[in-house]
């Protein structure tokens, strides 16, 4: 990776659809280099075109170190790891990879999130807390039980006032996990982990399956947008702490490294990541980490995600364009210089995984 090549905030797309068009235009002059694959995903554009997850591998089938780098987790949060990639795929049309490395790019996981600026997809099931074991019971959180009735409360400062008394006795964290933590009883409500594994999930489980990943020593970068200081990456490691791929992730990433589990994150523990299935098909020299850009303040962050779920819940349409506007705005921020910080950092990590896979 050159640190030092020209960033251009212009590969940060409008919409979804400029954001598929980007991959494919900065996909296509690598040719014989590059597999493409695109999975068609149920659900519309709200435009009324279709979706579709895109992939790309570059390099040997037979490599056996692999770096995956994944956008739209969280839809809306795919206009930063979109322009990551593109950015990634400009670089490699100039230089090649080591012999026994390949590159699977993920683009637009959540392909109907990212089309309607939604965390979520169509059926309302955050990717992020879908990653659980149905045949078991599902998970508990009685914090969120105990907060829901006030989420969909018109009245801010009501919300606010009874959120602040579950602060003054449980805690920020507490109250933090208890909204975003994952819940499995609410539809229509943030966070929610689902019913079932997800389209998005299949998607995931098929990548793994068709390129033998299990067999292959993998470095994961999952880009997220919302958390933390603005316009900071913030390489947030949810391995198990004395595990071996915490140690693979702190050894590639050094003390830039947090860890939601030991309390050094902007991140609090959760239930059904994404990062859990990866985790648990890779070797002790693997690691996945989250690439999280941060934004505005978590209470702006709960507050327009509220908004977000009650437009929805209430199916205004003039309150769901708004709340476009607003999701947009608070994931990616216009700002040319935070746009410019996400490359550059992007880089960086993504030149640190790839070192770490070769050492």
């Amino acid at each position: 990776m050159n640190l030092l090549a020209p960033i251009s905030s212009a590969l940060f797309p409008a919409d979804y659809t400029q954001a598929c068009a980007n991959f494919a235009t900065a996909r296509a002059p690598l040719g014989a280099r590059v597999t493409l694959r695109d999975f068609s995903v149920p659900g519309l554009t709200p435009q009324g075109e279709p979706l579709r997850t895109q992939t790309a591998w570059i390099g040997s089938p037979d490599a056996t170190r692999v770096l995956v780098v994944i956008s739209a987790t969280h839809g809306v949060e795919g206009f930063a790891g979109s322009a990551i990639q593109c950015d990634l795929l400009q670089q490699l049309e100039k230089t090649q990879l080591e012999p026994d490395m390949a590159l699977l790019l993920i683009h637009a996981l959540t392909p109907w999130g990212f089309a309607w600026r939604r965390r979520c997809d169509e059926q309302g099931i955050d990717l992020n807390r879908n990653f659980i074991d149905f045949t078991q019971p599902l998970p508990v959180n009685s914090g969120y039980d105990a907060l829901q009735p006030l989420l969909f409360l018109e009245d801010d400062a009501e919300r606010q006032a009874g959120f602040d008394r579950f602060i003054a006795t449980q805690g920020q964290t507490a109250f933090e996990m208890a909204i975003s933590g994952g819940q499995y009883t609410d539809p229509a409500g943030p966070f929610y982990g689902g019913a079932a594994p997800g389209v998005a999930r299949e998607v995931t489980e098929t990548l793994m399956k068709d390129y033998a990943l299990s067999k292959r020593r993998l470095g994961v970068v999952d880009i997220h947008t919302g958390l933390g200081p603005f316009g900071y990456g913030e390489v947030i490691c949810d391995h198990v702490p004395d595990s071996p791929g915490l140690a693979t992730a702190q050894r590639w990433y050094g003390d830039a490294c947090t860890v939601p589990m030991l309390g050094t994150s902007s991140s609090v523990p959760k239930l059904g990541l994404l990062d859990y299935a990866w985790h648990a098909i890779m070797d002790a020299e693997s690691c996945y980490i989250t690439l999280e850009f941060g934004t505005y303040a978590t209470r702006d962050l709960f507050n327009v995600l509220l908004a977000d779920h009650r437009a929805w819940q209430c199916g205004d349409e003039e309150a769901k364009v708004a709340s476009a506007v607003a999701m947009q705005r608070h994931f990616c921020p216009s700002d040319p210089a935070w746009q410019e910080l996400v490359l550059f950092r992007g880089r960086q990590v993504i030149a640190q995984a790839m070192q770490g896979l070769l050492s």
